[in-house]
């Protein structure tokens, strides 16, 4: 009798499919939310580092610098191979069912579904904001775990209200103890946002976790993301965080370049330039919609969006297609002057 894997395999996983990162040769790449200004490594980084010896199990040097920089306690932070790994992380240690808006990140359901959690989808308003109405009653009803919002949101480019948000964080805590939520705000993009973000409002409230990521400020190559919690969540984490999560390279390379604050704010603020130079492109063309960003990336609905990413990739322009997320719509990372001029002119040329 022939072997069925599939047979062997949870029908959580069966079902699930697996988060598209293919790379596509092309000539201007705009579709990851990747930083277009990387950082050169210096042979002396590379040669201090020990490839016999496992790397420092708490980062413990680059978690100091970052605490310094954000003003953090070394003790609220911890580490992840990406954020994408704190997430699975959060998922395991406070169970589901797990509540997040849609369109956003991918991961939080695909993790759900992974680890066989239960997952609650509120669609966002007209507005790109959240239906606050839907969730407080959702969570009243569902008492989900955790609770994932992420401002500014990808794919939408929008902040979410605080004032929503703190409601919603609010509310989860209000509940008796054993129904309360956790709520963790990803905040990977706020580096490019005009809010300030969540990390003073960390101190009111223990049930609020802020997630962070070197990814979209230069150092995406290395997979260095960060939680910011209560002491007490960060103990709880620990227990299910692999050991060495975080390998030697990384933690030396980040470590060193991210000491480079006035580098690292120069190229935040070129992209932000950009981006609203860019939006102002989008708007000249006719056909069409950009929604406004406070992040990386600008989501744009146009007629015919299958048939637009084909010709601008045909012409060496690759856009991220959210056909399947937003209809109609296609997303466009910020990219170095040069490579918005090549994209904006390519993009005219194929609206023809």
């Amino acid at each position: 009798m022939k072997l069925s894997i599939k047979s062997l395999v949870g029908p959580n996983i069966r079902s699930l499919r697996a988060y598209s990162a293919k790379e596509i040769p092309c000539s201007v790449k705009l579709d990851a939310n990747e930083s277009p200004y990387g950082f050169e490594i210096a042979d002396k980084i590379l040669k201090s580092i020990k490839t016999n010896r496992y790397p420092d199990p708490e980062a413990k040097t680059l978690k100091k610098i970052i605490a310094k920089n954000l003003r953090l306690n070394p003790e609220n932070i911890v580490f992840g191979n990406g954020s994408d790994e704190l997430i699975y992380y959060l998922i395991t240690v406070f169970g589901g069912p797990v509540l997040y808006p849609v369109p956003t990140f991918s991961m939080y359901g695909i993790i759900s579904q992974a680890l066989g959690e239960k997952r609650i989808e509120v669609p966002l308003d007209d507005e790109f904001d959240l239906d606050t109405d839907r969730i407080l009653s959702l969570i009243k009803k569902e008492k989900p775990g955790i609770i994932f919002l992420s401002s500014p949101n990808n794919p939408t480019g929008n902040c979410f209200s605080s004032e929503r948000i703190l409601k919603i964080v609010e509310f989860a805590s209000s509940l008796v103890t054993r129904h309360s939520s956790l709520v963790v705000v990803d905040e990977a993009y706020q580096p490019f946002s005009s809010e300030k973000g969540f990390l003073p409002m960390l101190n009111d409230y223990k049930n609020l976790v802020s997630l962070r990521t070197l990814s979209k400020i230069g150092f995406a190559g290395l997979r260095v993301g960060f939680m910011i919690a209560d002491k007490e969540i960060i103990n709880e984490v620990n227990k299910v965080r692999l050991p060495f999560n975080l390998n030697s390279i990384s933690q030396a390379v980040a470590a060193e370049l991210i000491k480079n604050l006035k580098t690292i704010k120069l190229h935040i603020g070129l992209i932000t330039s950009e981006r609203e130079r860019l939006l102002n492109e989008l708007w000249k063309i006719r056909g069409i919609k950009p929604y406004p960003s406070e992040a990386n990336f600008i989501l744009f609905k146009v007629k015919n969006s299958d048939k637009i990413y084909y010709r601008l990739l045909k012409k060496g322009v690759l856009v991220r297609n959210m056909k399947d997320v937003v209809n109609g719509c296609l997303r466009v990372t910020v990219g170095t002057k040069q490579e918005n001029s090549i994209f904006i002119k390519t993009l005219k040329e194929v609206m023809k």
